[in-house]
């Protein structure tokens, strides 16, 4: 009797493309698509073209998880009724990781107009169905030119570097603001608008390893900032980018995270917010507490017609408030001087 053979993946060789019409239920109370919506999606489609490609050759079945997402910035806000799609493509691949660039473009069905909103890079790792503590192996994938791979490799290694510099010195820490009384704290203060959210890891939450899907984590980060940022301004506000998010520690299926945002620092026109994601795996270690996800999110204030208001001055007061002020001073310096220069390539 011949024994069946096994079924291959298909390679990812060609991009794929998620599309899915914006609801009410995506919106925050402006009417503008949260920013958590649209990172979620974008991490969905990294996720399936991860998983694709490093099941295309392997006999060993995996998951692609995510291990961290470059700086994405929010071109355009989406509004409910228009289509999102989000198109993703493998760009390197390194033994055990996997690049996707994910670009997101937004369609009005009434016209076909359409405009680029969203542009990400993401990295993945793929880990075993059968043992979720082995990273499997990446298939290699095909590049045009020699250029091509060296570019990806220095890539990879500075993100590589970058998460190792990130894992270091999370030694800070965000105290939960849960029930805080805020009519004892003076306005635009880090901690009149410092927001907390508990969360219990339920199965709608997770994959296949029954972790939680970096898409879900990302969105319920851009909902605490985006908290803060509208108690500092009080006002209608949107996420413009989202700096290194990095993925730290796994975050198992009934395991509760606590997901703090705190001001970090404020400029005429935007405001950033410094965002932790902290795990506790009470059922099997109940003292255990760590950092799983850490990031910056970058948001602006609107009025009702769209136009950027002024972000009240955040006042710091501790030398840890200053020093993190200086740190997010230098983060928006280097971005801003990064934007002029690639706005001068394109002249």
């Amino acid at each position: 009797m011949e024994s069946a053979e096994k079924p291959r993946m298909q390679g990812s060789g060609s991009p794929i493309q998620v599309s899915r019409i914006l609801r009410p239920d995506d919106a925050n109370i402006a009417g503008n698509v949260h920013g958590g919506t649209i990172l979620k999606m974008i991490e969905e489609a990294g996720a399936i073209i991860s998983t694709r490609h490093c099941n295309s050759q392997n006999e060993e079945r995996c998951v692609a998880v995510l291990a961290r997402v470059e700086r994405t910035d929010f071109l355009s806000p989406m509004s409910i009724g228009e289509v999102a799609h989000v198109s993703a493509v493998i760009t390197y691949t390194s033994k055990h990781s996997v690049e996707v660039q994910v670009n997101v473009m937004a369609e009005n069905i009434l016209n076909g107009a359409k405009r680029m909103t969203n542009r990400a890079t993401l990295w993945y790792v793929p880990l075993s169905v059968e043992n979720v503590n082995k990273v499997v192996k990446v298939p290699p994938m095909q590049y045009s030119s020699p250029e091509q791979q060296e570019e990806g490799r220095k890539r990879y290694e500075a993100q590589k570097l970058d998460r190792i510099e990130t894992r270091q010195r999370n030694g800070d820490i965000i105290f939960p603001a849960i029930n805080v009384d805020r009519q004892s704290k003076e306005p635009y203060t880090v901690g009149y608008s410092q927001s907390s959210l508990i969360h219990l890891v339920g199965p709608s939450d997770c994959a296949l390893h029954n972790f939680v899907q970096g898409g879900v984590t990302m969105k319920l980060m851009d909902e605490v900032a985006g908290i803060v940022a509208a108690r500092h301004c009080k006002t209608n506000i949107v996420t413009a980018s989202v700096d290194a998010i990095n993925f730290h520690q796994k975050i198992e299926k009934g395991s509760v995270i606590t997901v703090s945002g705190r001001m970090t620092f404020s400029s005429n026109k935007s405001m950033e917010i410094e965002v932790f994601v902290d795990v506790d795996h009470f059922l099997k270690s109940p003292t255990e507490t760590a950092h799983a996800v850490t990031a910056f999110f970058t948001y602006v204030s609107l009025d009702k017609d769209g136009k950027a208001l002024p972000i009240p001055t955040l006042k710091v007061e501790t030398e840890d408030e200053k020093r993190r002020f200086e740190e997010g001073r230098n983060r928006y310096l280097q971005t801003k001087a990064k934007r002029m220069a690639e706005a001068m390539k394109c002249q």
